[in-house]
């Protein structure tokens, strides 16, 4: 314990040193660190943050990157989308929650020089702060087990609903990539990769766990220094499109029967707990064709995210909003009329129903609120940033590029404060230095 504590004193003496030119590192810092706590105290710092930068606002400061004005523009149709919301009301109140798209692009605008050493410390200090949050979670977790004979060591009971297990997973995920990219393999940066990756499979997100895996694999055959003394990875590569195509036929009939399977396990993480819903499990199958639903019908992750695809099509189907999509967070009120008009469960005292869930989706969430412009938007997003990590071979860009990519199939994370946060910062974070470094160089 004694030794955790002067590690903890030295790391914040590192932070001091770094940041006593009075730059805005410390303030970055700040906003990434206290992502898992209340939002109020990020919206605090992000605040500071921006109004701090307005310092270094000249023109000699003055970034002209077009990446970071991607952002600004998809937060623009968020405003736009206000005249001609389907629900004006929730819209106006949901742009102050996506403020991170435009302040924190800004703040990268207006201080153009002062980011080019400071990326890896910045990545190094966030993902030490998630090791120290993720202590304290299973110390918790032990508390409560010992004074309450509780077992809150998985998923959302792990790191609370509010926070939400999926999204922490992804931030779990990002510092474990980083301590087995960066750090040298001592014993310490070992327990903590163990911690860490024990730490993921307790959140129980499979989607985050199967793209972290792929990641882990990336790297060793192809991004670490011994990738190119070997030619396993050739092999390995050889062997896999064999099996794909000698089991092909196979893998197209497990899907079409999980495709019909009753299972509260498949991929996928579940949205409501099955114990307060009921025993019946729907199906994928039945989630896309029954035409009415039991108030003890329970949808697993993948089952629920079936109905949502299909409630998507529907409104799609039967509104004129292909272009311009319902407005900024108004699909909640859509949703929750198809709900009452499918009869899924509508929730109890404790907990909402189905019809108040989003779409457990982003490219779907904004196609249907920001139509077809917006979601052309989020794609070039997705796009530029997984086309400068490539180009600029920084295996850290591309890992949180492909967690975004994969992540946004199963989760509405950029509707979140914390994931557009965490989106926010680390997109102009990464796109940023990659432009700074090269200008650098020419100079």
């Amino acid at each position: 314990m004694s030794n955790l504590y002067s590690n903890i004193v030295e790391l914040f003496k590192r932070i001091i040193i770094n940041t006593k030119d009075g730059g805005l590192f410390i303030f970055i810092l700040l906003v990434l660190i206290t992502i898992p706590f209340a939002n109020i105290l990020n919206s605090i710092c992000i605040g500071i943050l921006f109004t701090i930068s307005l310092g270094f606002l000249n023109k000699n400061n003055f970034n002209k990157n077009t990446s970071l004005l991607l952002p600004i523009i998809l937060y623009a149709l968020m405003a736009l989308s206000f005249f001609w919301s389907i629900d004006k009301s929730t819209s106006i109140k949901s742009l102050l929650k996506e403020i991170s798209l435009l302040l924190i692009p800004l703040v990268f605008i207006f201080s153009k020089t002062i980011f080019k050493q400071e990326k890896v410390k910045i990545i190094k200090y966030f993902s030490y702060s998630i090791v120290v949050v993720s202590i304290y979670f299973i110390v918790r977790a032990f508390l409560n087990f010992i004074i309450n004979d509780s077992n809150t060591f998985f998923g959302h009971e792990l790191v609370t609903k509010e926070l939400n297990a999926v999204h922490y997973s992804v931030f779990v995920s990002f510092s474990l990539l980083y301590f087995i990219t960066h750090e040298a393999n001592t014993l310490k940066t070992i327990i903590i990769q163990l911690f860490l990756v024990s730490f993921l499979f307790l959140l129980q997100s499979k989607t985050v766990i199967i793209t972290t895996v792929f990641l882990i694999s990336l790297y060793f055959f192809f991004y670490s220094k011994t990738a190119n003394k070997m030619r396993l990875r050739n092999i390995v590569m050889l062997v896999i499109v064999f099996f794909s195509f000698l089991f092909f036929h196979r893998i197209k009939e497990k899907i079409e029967f999980e495709f019909q399977l009753n299972k509260d396990n498949n991929i996928g993480h579940t949205v409501i707990p099955k114990e307060i819903v009921g025993d019946r499990i729907i199906s994928m199958k039945e989630a896309w064709e029954n035409d009415k639903f039991e108030q003890s019908d329970f949808f697993s992750g993948a089952s629920f995210r079936v109905y949502q695809f299909r409630m998507f099509l529907e409104i799609m189907n039967e509104e004129n909003v292909f272009f311009q999509g319902l407005g900024l967070n108004a699909s909640y009120k859509m949703l929750e009329e198809k709900g009452l008009k499918y009869n899924v469960f509508q929730g109890n005292e404790t907990t909402e129903g189905y019809q108040k869930k989003n779409f457990h989706n982003q490219y779907i969430q904004v196609f249907s609120e920001l139509g077809f412009i917006g979601f052309v938007f989020l794609i070039l997003i997705l796009f530029v940033n997984l086309k400068n990590a490539l180009k600029n071979k920084d295996f850290t860009h591309i890992v949180f590029a492909i967690l975004m990519i994969s992540l946004f199939l199963t989760e509405s994370f950029l509707w979140r404060q914390r994931g557009v946060v965490f989106f926010t910062v680390f997109y102009c974070l990464f796109n940023t230095i990659h432009l700074s470094e090269k200008e650098n160089k020419i100079k």
